[in-house]
């Protein structure tokens, strides 16, 4: 008989932490710290962490949005991490869905964002914006308004000459 004990199984751990989701945009910023401040008042961020490396720059942080969490980095060249430039800007748009578009833009647009697209209805459904942010990361802003199926954008698209 062999009188060794048996360990307790280890919880399954998911491949997905709670409340995070399968896609989370990282963010390289050039003042992270500011960054997260601007958030806040541009789109109503949570803070949840915060990690100051050497220096103060931030190593991590992670902000919630709605239901979204978005991580953000300082730049560091020195390891080859570059934030985009302010002005010249990154080839990636976040999406942001929202309840009110156009008090959201106005928001942002209170805490530094620039407005590149005003809110518009779009043949898609949406009322939609674009926005730039003093960090240099774009955002695209909507509000679901109506439903639409494909033949429909497909009509909409035509008459537009796409």
């Amino acid at each position: 008989m062999n009188s060794q004990s048996a360990e307790p199984a280890a919880p399954k751990v998911g491949p997905v932490p709670q409340g995070m989701r399968t896609v989370t945009p990282h963010l390289i910023c050039a003042g992270a710290a500011a960054a997260i401040e601007f958030y806040k008042k541009a789109f109503n961020a949570l803070e949840e962490v915060r990690m100051p490396g050497p220096g103060g720059k931030l190593m991590h942080a992670q902000i919630r949005i709605g239901d979204s969490a978005v991580m953000l980095v300082d730049e560091s060249p020195e390891r080859g991490v570059f934030a985009p430039q302010p002005g010249k800007g990154s080839p990636v748009w976040i999406h942001l869905y929202v309840a009110d578009v156009d008090a959201c833009v106005a928001q942002a647009v209170a805490a530094g964002a620039v407005v590149t697209m005003p809110p518009t209805d779009m043949f898609w459904g949406d009322r939609y914006s674009q926005l730039h942010d003093p960090f240099g990361h774009h955002w695209s802003v909507a509000t679901h308004i109506r439903e639409v199926t494909p033949d429909e954008m497909r009509q909409a698209m035509k008459q537009m000459g796409g």
